[in-house]
Protein backbone atom coordinates (compact mmCIF):
# COMPACT_ATOMS: atom_id res chain seq x y z
CA UNK A 1 0.00 0.00 0.00
CA UNK A 2 1.49 3.09 -0.85
CA UNK A 3 1.61 6.01 1.75
CA UNK A 4 -0.61 9.14 1.52
CA UNK A 5 1.97 12.10 1.78
CA UNK A 6 1.44 14.88 3.98
CA UNK A 7 0.98 18.44 2.51
CA UNK A 8 4.67 20.55 2.82
CA UNK A 9 4.63 23.24 4.65
CA UNK A 10 5.82 27.03 3.72
CA UNK A 11 8.50 26.66 6.85
CA UNK A 12 10.82 24.41 4.82
CA UNK A 13 11.04 26.97 2.13
CA UNK A 14 15.30 27.17 1.46
CA UNK A 15 15.30 28.93 -2.11
CA UNK A 16 15.08 32.45 -2.14
CA UNK A 17 12.00 33.74 -4.04
CA UNK A 18 13.36 35.79 -6.54
CA UNK A 19 14.50 33.52 -9.45
CA UNK A 20 13.90 36.02 -12.93
CA UNK A 21 16.70 37.57 -13.83
CA UNK A 22 15.77 40.53 -15.99
CA UNK A 23 17.98 43.26 -17.48
CA UNK A 24 20.68 42.42 -15.02
CA UNK A 25 18.34 42.16 -11.78
CA UNK A 26 16.81 39.68 -9.64
CA UNK A 27 14.01 40.25 -9.10
CA UNK A 28 10.16 38.49 -7.75
CA UNK A 29 7.85 37.20 -10.19
CA UNK A 30 4.94 38.96 -10.64
CA UNK A 31 2.46 36.85 -12.23
CA UNK A 32 -0.52 34.76 -10.85
CA UNK A 33 0.82 31.40 -10.48
CA UNK A 34 2.59 30.25 -7.73
CA UNK A 35 4.33 26.96 -7.82
CA UNK A 36 5.55 24.83 -5.24
CA UNK A 37 7.82 22.81 -5.90
CA UNK A 38 9.14 19.81 -3.27
CA UNK A 39 11.84 16.84 -2.85
CA UNK A 40 10.71 13.67 -5.54
CA UNK A 41 12.14 11.52 -2.28
CA UNK A 42 10.44 13.28 0.12
CA UNK A 43 6.99 15.00 -0.98
CA UNK A 44 6.57 16.57 2.74
CA UNK A 45 10.03 18.62 1.77
CA UNK A 46 9.18 22.09 0.29
CA UNK A 47 12.22 23.37 -1.52
CA UNK A 48 10.67 26.80 -3.03
CA UNK A 49 7.59 28.57 -4.21
CA UNK A 50 8.13 30.16 -6.94
CA UNK A 51 5.92 32.48 -8.85
CA UNK A 52 6.05 32.52 -12.20
CA UNK A 53 6.93 36.35 -14.55
CA UNK A 54 4.13 38.51 -15.95
CA UNK A 55 3.22 39.46 -19.54
CA UNK A 56 5.09 42.63 -18.60
CA UNK A 57 8.06 41.20 -17.42
CA UNK A 58 8.88 38.73 -20.53
CA UNK A 59 8.43 42.06 -22.72
CA UNK A 60 10.65 43.72 -20.48
CA UNK A 61 12.99 40.93 -20.66
CA UNK A 62 13.48 40.46 -24.45
CA UNK A 63 13.99 44.53 -24.93
CA UNK A 64 16.80 44.79 -22.22
CA UNK A 65 18.45 41.41 -24.25
CA UNK A 66 18.01 42.50 -27.39
CA UNK A 67 19.50 46.15 -26.11
CA UNK A 68 22.50 44.75 -24.63
CA UNK A 69 22.74 41.69 -27.69
CA UNK A 70 23.55 44.91 -29.68
CA UNK A 71 26.86 45.68 -27.67
CA UNK A 72 27.35 42.21 -27.58
CA UNK A 73 27.36 41.11 -31.16
CA UNK A 74 30.20 43.05 -32.19
CA UNK A 75 32.80 41.76 -29.02
CA UNK A 76 35.31 39.87 -30.72
CA UNK A 77 35.12 36.28 -30.58
CA UNK A 78 38.09 35.69 -28.71
CA UNK A 79 36.95 37.69 -26.02
CA UNK A 80 33.59 35.94 -25.53
CA UNK A 81 35.34 32.88 -25.36
CA UNK A 82 37.18 34.14 -22.66
CA UNK A 83 33.90 34.83 -20.25
CA UNK A 84 33.29 31.12 -21.39
CA UNK A 85 36.17 29.89 -19.59
CA UNK A 86 35.72 31.72 -16.73
CA UNK A 87 31.92 30.56 -16.99
CA UNK A 88 33.68 26.68 -16.95
CA UNK A 89 36.34 27.59 -14.24
CA UNK A 90 32.76 28.64 -11.80
CA UNK A 91 30.74 25.50 -13.07
CA UNK A 92 34.15 23.51 -11.57
CA UNK A 93 34.23 25.36 -8.33
CA UNK A 94 30.69 24.66 -8.16
CA UNK A 95 30.21 21.11 -9.53
CA UNK A 96 29.18 19.30 -6.76
CA UNK A 97 26.85 21.55 -5.27
CA UNK A 98 25.56 21.77 -8.59
CA UNK A 99 25.06 17.83 -8.81
CA UNK A 100 23.16 18.13 -5.30
CA UNK A 101 20.70 20.56 -6.72
CA UNK A 102 20.17 17.82 -9.21
CA UNK A 103 19.66 15.55 -7.06
CA UNK A 104 17.33 17.43 -4.82
CA UNK A 105 15.15 19.06 -7.22
CA UNK A 106 14.65 16.19 -10.14
CA UNK A 107 15.82 13.37 -7.95
CA UNK A 108 18.86 11.64 -9.51
CA UNK A 109 21.47 9.35 -8.15
CA UNK A 110 24.12 11.47 -7.44
CA UNK A 111 26.76 9.45 -9.23
CA UNK A 112 23.87 10.01 -12.37
CA UNK A 113 23.57 14.18 -11.45
CA UNK A 114 26.99 14.19 -11.55
CA UNK A 115 27.27 12.91 -15.19
CA UNK A 116 24.87 15.22 -16.42
CA UNK A 117 26.52 18.33 -15.16
CA UNK A 118 30.00 16.73 -16.36
CA UNK A 119 28.19 16.68 -19.69
CA UNK A 120 26.85 20.12 -19.96
CA UNK A 121 30.61 21.28 -19.02
CA UNK A 122 31.79 19.07 -21.67
CA UNK A 123 29.18 21.28 -23.86
CA UNK A 124 30.90 24.86 -22.11
CA UNK A 125 34.38 23.63 -23.32
CA UNK A 126 33.29 23.14 -26.83
CA UNK A 127 31.84 27.02 -26.24
CA UNK A 128 35.07 28.01 -25.50
CA UNK A 129 36.59 26.94 -29.24
CA UNK A 130 34.31 29.58 -30.72
CA UNK A 131 36.50 31.60 -32.54
CA UNK A 132 37.80 28.20 -34.43
CA UNK A 133 33.82 27.21 -35.02
CA UNK A 134 33.00 31.08 -36.57
CA UNK A 135 36.05 30.80 -39.21
CA UNK A 136 34.24 30.45 -42.48
CA UNK A 137 34.90 29.96 -45.67
CA UNK A 138 37.21 31.91 -48.74
CA UNK A 139 37.65 31.25 -52.72
CA UNK A 140 39.74 33.66 -54.20
CA UNK A 141 39.10 34.76 -57.77
CA UNK A 142 35.58 33.16 -58.37
CA UNK A 143 35.91 35.36 -60.87
CA UNK A 144 38.50 37.75 -62.35
CA UNK A 145 39.83 39.67 -59.46
CA UNK A 146 36.84 39.05 -57.40
CA UNK A 147 37.02 37.34 -54.20
CA UNK A 148 34.00 35.11 -52.22
CA UNK A 149 33.84 34.84 -48.73
CA UNK A 150 31.31 33.74 -45.67
CA UNK A 151 30.28 35.17 -42.55
CA UNK A 152 28.92 33.54 -39.82
CA UNK A 153 26.84 36.18 -37.55
CA UNK A 154 24.61 36.16 -34.35
CA UNK A 155 20.87 35.92 -34.59
CA UNK A 156 19.47 38.16 -32.05
CA UNK A 157 17.30 37.27 -28.52
CA UNK A 158 17.02 33.32 -28.77
CA UNK A 159 15.22 31.31 -25.91
CA UNK A 160 15.72 28.47 -24.83
CA UNK A 161 12.98 25.88 -23.19
CA UNK A 162 14.49 22.77 -21.63
CA UNK A 163 12.89 20.06 -19.87
CA UNK A 164 12.35 18.91 -15.98
CA UNK A 165 14.24 15.68 -16.66
CA UNK A 166 18.17 17.32 -16.96
CA UNK A 167 17.73 20.73 -15.20
CA UNK A 168 21.87 21.09 -15.46
CA UNK A 169 22.82 19.34 -19.19
CA UNK A 170 19.60 20.71 -21.31
CA UNK A 171 20.40 24.29 -20.32
CA UNK A 172 23.83 23.78 -21.04
CA UNK A 173 23.35 22.50 -23.88
CA UNK A 174 21.77 25.64 -25.30
CA UNK A 175 22.84 28.79 -23.50
CA UNK A 176 26.67 28.57 -24.06
CA UNK A 177 26.79 27.97 -27.87
CA UNK A 178 24.35 30.76 -28.34
CA UNK A 179 25.90 33.24 -26.46
CA UNK A 180 29.37 32.30 -27.79
CA UNK A 181 27.73 32.73 -31.07
CA UNK A 182 27.53 36.47 -29.79
CA UNK A 183 23.39 36.26 -28.94
CA UNK A 184 21.53 37.59 -26.11
CA UNK A 185 19.75 34.23 -24.17
CA UNK A 186 16.33 33.74 -22.32
CA UNK A 187 16.22 30.86 -20.66
CA UNK A 188 12.55 29.76 -19.70
CA UNK A 189 13.73 27.13 -17.05
CA UNK A 190 10.82 23.74 -16.79
CA UNK A 191 8.48 24.62 -14.44
CA UNK A 192 9.03 21.85 -12.41
CA UNK A 193 12.35 21.27 -11.93
CA UNK A 194 14.43 24.99 -12.37
CA UNK A 195 15.96 25.84 -9.41
CA UNK A 196 19.29 24.31 -11.11
CA UNK A 197 18.90 25.80 -14.33
CA UNK A 198 18.16 29.19 -13.07
CA UNK A 199 21.59 28.76 -10.55
CA UNK A 200 23.64 28.55 -13.84
CA UNK A 201 22.18 31.92 -14.91
CA UNK A 202 23.72 33.01 -12.05
CA UNK A 203 27.26 31.88 -12.51
CA UNK A 204 27.16 32.68 -16.59
CA UNK A 205 26.66 36.32 -15.43
CA UNK A 206 28.85 36.25 -12.50
CA UNK A 207 31.44 34.99 -15.15
CA UNK A 208 31.46 38.95 -16.56
CA UNK A 209 28.34 38.66 -19.40
CA UNK A 210 26.95 42.41 -20.10
CA UNK A 211 23.86 43.27 -17.85
CA UNK A 212 20.70 41.88 -19.80
CA UNK A 213 22.55 39.52 -22.10
CA UNK A 214 21.30 36.57 -19.92
CA UNK A 215 17.74 36.68 -18.72
CA UNK A 216 15.91 33.69 -16.77
CA UNK A 217 11.92 34.04 -16.55
CA UNK A 218 10.14 31.73 -14.47
CA UNK A 219 6.60 30.26 -15.94
CA UNK A 220 4.59 27.26 -17.80
CA UNK A 221 3.01 27.42 -21.18
CA UNK A 222 1.72 31.23 -20.99
CA UNK A 223 5.54 32.28 -20.88
CA UNK A 224 6.69 30.03 -23.51
CA UNK A 225 4.07 31.22 -25.75
CA UNK A 226 4.36 34.52 -25.26
CA UNK A 227 8.55 34.48 -25.69
CA UNK A 228 7.74 32.41 -29.32
CA UNK A 229 6.19 34.67 -30.86
CA UNK A 230 7.64 38.02 -29.72
CA UNK A 231 8.99 40.59 -31.89
CA UNK A 232 12.37 40.21 -30.59
CA UNK A 233 13.23 36.54 -30.60
CA UNK A 234 15.02 35.14 -32.83
CA UNK A 235 14.94 31.48 -32.59
CA UNK A 236 14.10 29.04 -29.90
CA UNK A 237 15.33 26.05 -28.76
CA UNK A 238 12.87 23.30 -26.65
CA UNK A 239 13.14 20.00 -25.41
CA UNK A 240 10.29 18.28 -24.33
CA UNK A 241 7.56 15.67 -25.13
CA UNK A 242 6.67 15.10 -28.62
CA UNK A 243 3.18 17.01 -28.77
CA UNK A 244 4.94 19.60 -27.00
CA UNK A 245 7.97 19.65 -29.33
CA UNK A 246 5.37 19.87 -32.63
CA UNK A 247 3.70 22.61 -31.05
CA UNK A 248 6.63 24.82 -30.70
CA UNK A 249 7.76 24.05 -33.89
CA UNK A 250 4.89 24.83 -35.55
CA UNK A 251 3.90 27.77 -33.71
CA UNK A 252 7.44 29.12 -33.91
CA UNK A 253 7.68 28.68 -38.03
CA UNK A 254 4.72 30.57 -38.03
CA UNK A 255 5.76 33.46 -36.39
CA UNK A 256 8.96 33.40 -38.85
CA UNK A 257 11.28 31.98 -36.16
CA UNK A 258 14.18 29.23 -36.34
CA UNK A 259 13.28 26.78 -34.16
CA UNK A 260 14.86 23.21 -33.22
CA UNK A 261 12.29 20.74 -31.17
CA UNK A 262 13.59 17.60 -29.67
CA UNK A 263 10.37 15.57 -28.68
CA UNK A 264 10.11 12.17 -27.05
CA UNK A 265 11.27 8.70 -27.67
CA UNK A 266 10.71 5.00 -27.79
CA UNK A 267 13.92 3.27 -27.81
CA UNK A 268 14.67 0.23 -28.67
CA UNK A 269 17.78 -2.29 -27.24
CA UNK A 270 17.61 -5.20 -29.68
CA UNK A 271 20.03 -8.00 -28.26
CA UNK A 272 21.03 -10.97 -30.60
CA UNK A 273 21.86 -14.72 -29.38
CA UNK A 274 25.78 -13.98 -29.93
CA UNK A 275 25.94 -11.32 -27.69
CA UNK A 276 27.71 -10.92 -24.58
CA UNK A 277 24.74 -11.43 -22.15
CA UNK A 278 26.71 -11.07 -18.65
CA UNK A 279 28.31 -7.86 -19.83
CA UNK A 280 25.43 -6.61 -21.97
CA UNK A 281 23.33 -6.45 -19.07
CA UNK A 282 24.66 -3.73 -16.97
CA UNK A 283 24.22 -1.63 -20.06
CA UNK A 284 20.27 -2.59 -20.58
CA UNK A 285 19.34 -2.22 -17.06
CA UNK A 286 21.37 0.99 -16.55
CA UNK A 287 19.96 1.82 -20.13
CA UNK A 288 16.04 1.31 -18.95
CA UNK A 289 16.44 2.02 -15.50
CA UNK A 290 19.06 4.69 -15.04
CA UNK A 291 17.09 8.11 -14.08
CA UNK A 292 14.13 5.96 -13.16
CA UNK A 293 14.09 6.31 -17.05
CA UNK A 294 13.06 10.03 -16.95
CA UNK A 295 15.27 10.64 -20.42
CA UNK A 296 14.70 10.88 -23.83
CA UNK A 297 17.60 8.04 -24.28
CA UNK A 298 16.23 5.69 -22.47
CA UNK A 299 15.54 2.08 -23.56
CA UNK A 300 12.25 1.56 -22.88
CA UNK A 301 11.96 -1.70 -25.29
CA UNK A 302 14.18 -4.68 -25.11
CA UNK A 303 13.76 -6.66 -28.53
CA UNK A 304 14.80 -10.14 -27.58
CA UNK A 305 16.53 -12.33 -30.91
CA UNK A 306 16.87 -15.76 -31.15
CA UNK A 307 14.93 -19.05 -30.63
CA UNK A 308 12.42 -19.44 -27.85
CA UNK A 309 15.18 -20.64 -25.49
CA UNK A 310 17.57 -17.64 -26.91
CA UNK A 311 15.01 -15.16 -26.07
CA UNK A 312 14.10 -16.42 -22.23
CA UNK A 313 17.77 -16.29 -21.83
CA UNK A 314 17.71 -12.64 -22.54
CA UNK A 315 14.09 -11.78 -20.76
CA UNK A 316 15.03 -13.88 -17.25
CA UNK A 317 18.30 -12.10 -16.95
CA UNK A 318 16.79 -8.35 -17.89
CA UNK A 319 14.10 -8.97 -15.15
CA UNK A 320 16.82 -10.58 -12.31
CA UNK A 321 19.19 -8.18 -12.70
CA UNK A 322 15.69 -5.52 -12.86
CA UNK A 323 14.95 -7.31 -9.45
CA UNK A 324 18.12 -6.26 -7.76
CA UNK A 325 17.96 -2.67 -7.66
CA UNK A 326 18.12 -0.57 -4.71
CA UNK A 327 15.26 2.35 -4.41
CA UNK A 328 16.31 5.07 -2.35
CA UNK A 329 17.49 8.74 -1.79
CA UNK A 330 19.88 9.92 -4.64
CA UNK A 331 22.13 11.25 -1.58
CA UNK A 332 22.17 7.74 -0.28
CA UNK A 333 25.04 5.84 -2.30
CA UNK A 334 23.54 2.16 -1.57
CA UNK A 335 20.78 3.65 -3.93
CA UNK A 336 20.55 2.05 -7.48
CA UNK A 337 17.31 3.10 -8.47
CA UNK A 338 16.18 6.76 -7.85
CA UNK A 339 12.32 8.28 -7.38
CA UNK A 340 10.46 9.77 -10.65
CA UNK A 341 9.69 13.39 -10.27
CA UNK A 342 6.59 13.81 -8.36
CA UNK A 343 3.50 12.21 -6.94
CA UNK A 344 1.70 13.02 -9.82
CA UNK A 345 4.33 11.91 -12.23
CA UNK A 346 4.30 8.30 -10.26
CA UNK A 347 0.54 8.12 -11.06
CA UNK A 348 0.76 9.01 -14.51
CA UNK A 349 3.26 5.86 -14.88
CA UNK A 350 1.09 3.73 -12.64
CA UNK A 351 -1.89 4.51 -15.22
CA UNK A 352 0.32 3.49 -18.16
CA UNK A 353 1.07 0.40 -16.34
CA UNK A 354 -2.61 -0.31 -15.87
CA UNK A 355 -3.29 -0.09 -19.10
CA UNK A 356 -0.64 -2.53 -20.11
CA UNK A 357 -2.31 -4.88 -18.00
CA UNK A 358 -5.65 -4.28 -19.61
CA UNK A 359 -3.99 -4.47 -23.17
CA UNK A 360 -2.90 -8.26 -21.99
CA UNK A 361 1.12 -7.76 -22.09
CA UNK A 362 2.26 -9.81 -19.65
CA UNK A 363 3.61 -8.05 -16.40
CA UNK A 364 6.58 -10.09 -14.88
CA UNK A 365 7.54 -7.54 -13.01
CA UNK A 366 5.55 -4.85 -10.86
CA UNK A 367 6.43 -1.49 -9.61
CA UNK A 368 3.28 -0.25 -8.40
CA UNK A 369 3.17 0.12 -4.63
CA UNK A 370 6.77 0.77 -3.95
CA UNK A 371 7.50 2.56 -0.64
CA UNK A 372 10.78 2.55 0.43
CA UNK A 373 11.00 2.49 4.24
CA UNK A 374 13.28 5.56 4.44
CA UNK A 375 11.72 7.82 2.50
CA UNK A 376 7.71 6.33 2.87
CA UNK A 377 6.18 9.74 0.91
CA UNK A 378 8.90 9.70 -1.82
CA UNK A 379 7.75 9.06 -5.43
CA UNK A 380 9.17 6.22 -6.38
CA UNK A 381 8.48 3.36 -9.11
CA UNK A 382 9.62 -0.06 -8.77
CA UNK A 383 11.08 -1.32 -11.83
CA UNK A 384 8.58 -2.84 -14.07
CA UNK A 385 8.83 -5.08 -16.88
CA UNK A 386 6.13 -6.66 -19.67
CA UNK A 387 6.61 -9.47 -21.84
CA UNK A 388 4.73 -10.35 -24.73
CA UNK A 389 4.25 -6.99 -25.85
CA UNK A 390 3.06 -5.93 -29.35
CA UNK A 391 4.22 -2.10 -31.24
CA UNK A 392 0.68 -1.91 -31.39
CA UNK A 393 -0.43 -1.82 -27.84
CA UNK A 394 -0.21 1.19 -25.69
CA UNK A 395 2.45 0.36 -23.80
CA UNK A 396 4.81 -0.74 -26.28
CA UNK A 397 3.94 2.30 -28.69
CA UNK A 398 3.72 5.51 -26.53
CA UNK A 399 6.80 6.96 -24.40
CA UNK A 400 6.24 6.43 -20.43
CA UNK A 401 8.86 8.12 -19.20
CA UNK A 402 9.44 5.83 -16.56
CA UNK A 403 10.94 2.65 -15.21
CA UNK A 404 8.96 0.51 -17.57
CA UNK A 405 10.14 -1.85 -20.62
CA UNK A 406 8.64 -3.74 -22.65
CA UNK A 407 9.50 -6.97 -24.35
CA UNK A 408 9.27 -8.03 -27.94
CA UNK A 409 10.40 -10.86 -29.22
CA UNK A 410 12.15 -11.31 -32.90
CA UNK A 411 13.00 -14.63 -34.49
CA UNK A 412 16.23 -12.93 -36.45
CA UNK A 413 17.31 -9.82 -36.90
CA UNK A 414 15.59 -8.53 -40.01
CA UNK A 415 12.47 -8.80 -37.93
CA UNK A 416 13.73 -7.01 -35.39
CA UNK A 417 14.76 -4.29 -37.30
CA UNK A 418 11.45 -4.16 -39.37
CA UNK A 419 9.77 -3.86 -35.32
CA UNK A 420 11.69 -1.10 -34.34
CA UNK A 421 11.17 1.00 -37.49
CA UNK A 422 7.79 0.38 -36.92
CA UNK A 423 8.11 3.19 -33.81
CA UNK A 424 6.80 6.75 -34.94
CA UNK A 425 9.79 7.79 -33.06
CA UNK A 426 13.06 7.43 -34.20
CA UNK A 427 15.43 8.80 -31.36
CA UNK A 428 18.06 6.28 -30.61
CA UNK A 429 18.62 2.32 -31.16
CA UNK A 430 20.94 0.06 -29.74
CA UNK A 431 22.49 -3.58 -30.71
CA UNK A 432 24.34 -5.88 -28.88
CA UNK A 433 26.14 -8.44 -30.78
CA UNK A 434 29.50 -9.97 -31.75
CA UNK A 435 28.88 -9.85 -35.22
CA UNK A 436 30.34 -6.73 -37.19
CA UNK A 437 28.26 -8.08 -40.11
CA UNK A 438 25.37 -7.42 -38.24
CA UNK A 439 26.54 -4.41 -36.78
CA UNK A 440 26.77 -2.98 -40.07
CA UNK A 441 23.48 -3.55 -41.59
CA UNK A 442 21.48 -2.09 -38.07
CA UNK A 443 23.59 0.55 -38.85
CA UNK A 444 22.33 1.16 -41.97
CA UNK A 445 19.02 0.11 -41.97
CA UNK A 446 17.69 1.55 -38.39
CA UNK A 447 15.27 4.63 -38.84
CA UNK A 448 16.79 6.49 -35.70
CA UNK A 449 19.37 9.60 -35.51
CA UNK A 450 21.89 7.87 -32.39
CA UNK A 451 22.65 4.32 -32.54
CA UNK A 452 24.72 2.54 -30.27
CA UNK A 453 26.40 -0.76 -30.84
CA UNK A 454 26.82 -2.40 -27.33
CA UNK A 455 25.89 0.57 -25.92
CA UNK A 456 22.88 1.20 -23.92
CA UNK A 457 22.92 4.81 -23.92
CA UNK A 458 24.10 6.56 -27.10
CA UNK A 459 24.98 10.11 -25.80
CA UNK A 460 26.78 11.83 -28.62
CA UNK A 461 29.86 14.11 -26.99
CA UNK A 462 29.90 17.63 -27.06
CA UNK A 463 31.67 18.18 -30.77
CA UNK A 464 29.00 15.96 -32.02
CA UNK A 465 25.32 16.69 -32.78
CA UNK A 466 22.52 15.07 -30.68
CA UNK A 467 19.64 14.63 -32.26
CA UNK A 468 16.34 11.88 -33.26
CA UNK A 469 14.38 11.06 -36.03
CA UNK A 470 10.63 10.83 -37.31
CA UNK A 471 8.52 12.13 -34.32
CA UNK A 472 11.49 12.98 -32.02
CA UNK A 473 12.86 16.14 -33.70
CA UNK A 474 11.02 18.80 -35.25
CA UNK A 475 13.41 21.36 -37.19
CA UNK A 476 16.71 21.12 -39.58
CA UNK A 477 19.90 21.77 -37.35
CA UNK A 478 19.81 19.47 -33.86
CA UNK A 479 21.66 20.63 -30.19
CA UNK A 480 24.79 20.93 -29.32
CA UNK A 481 27.95 20.39 -31.16
CA UNK A 482 28.52 21.83 -35.15
CA UNK A 483 25.13 21.93 -35.82
CA UNK A 484 24.47 24.28 -32.32
CA UNK A 485 26.81 26.67 -34.00
CA UNK A 486 24.70 26.83 -37.78
CA UNK A 487 21.85 27.12 -35.40
CA UNK A 488 22.27 30.07 -33.69
CA UNK A 489 24.20 31.97 -36.31
CA UNK A 490 23.25 33.11 -40.25
CA UNK A 491 25.35 33.13 -43.18
CA UNK A 492 26.51 35.97 -44.76
CA UNK A 493 28.28 35.38 -48.45
CA UNK A 494 30.22 38.40 -49.48
CA UNK A 495 31.31 38.68 -53.12
CA UNK A 496 33.85 41.79 -53.80
CA UNK A 497 35.88 43.21 -56.37
CA UNK A 498 37.73 46.38 -56.03
CA UNK A 499 38.18 48.51 -58.90
CA UNK A 500 42.07 49.35 -59.08
CA UNK A 501 43.23 46.13 -57.93
CA UNK A 502 44.84 45.33 -61.16
CA UNK A 503 48.41 45.50 -61.46
CA UNK A 504 49.53 49.14 -62.79
CA UNK A 505 51.56 49.03 -65.75
CA UNK A 506 54.69 50.66 -64.51
CA UNK A 507 54.32 47.81 -61.25
CA UNK A 508 53.62 48.38 -57.77
CA UNK A 509 55.01 50.76 -55.73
Amino acid sequence: MTAVATPPTESRLSTAPRLNLIGGQWVDGLGSTVRRLVNPADSTQLLASVREASAAQVDEACAAAHKAYLTWRAVPAPDRARVLFKFRELLEANYLDLARSVVRENGKLLCEAKGSVRRGIDVVEFACGIPSQLMGQVLPDVSRDVDSYVLREPLGVVVGIPPFNFPAMIPLWMMPIAVACGNAFLLKPAEKAPLTATRLVELFAEAGLPSGLVGVLQGGKEVSERLIVHSHVQAISFVGSSAVAESVYRTAAQHGKRVQALGGAKNHLVVMPDADLQRSMQALIGSCFGCAGQRCLAGSVVVAVGNREQQDAVVNGFVNAARELVPGDGLDESATLCPVLSLEQRQRIHDCIDRGVKEGAKLLLDGRGLVVPSRPHGAFVGPTVFDHTTPDMFIGREEVFGPVVSILRAKDLDEAIALTNRSRYGNSASLFTRSGAAAREFRARIQAGMLGLNLGVPAPMANFSFGGWKGSFFGDLNAHGPDAVAFYTRKKVVTERWFGAEAPKDGWV
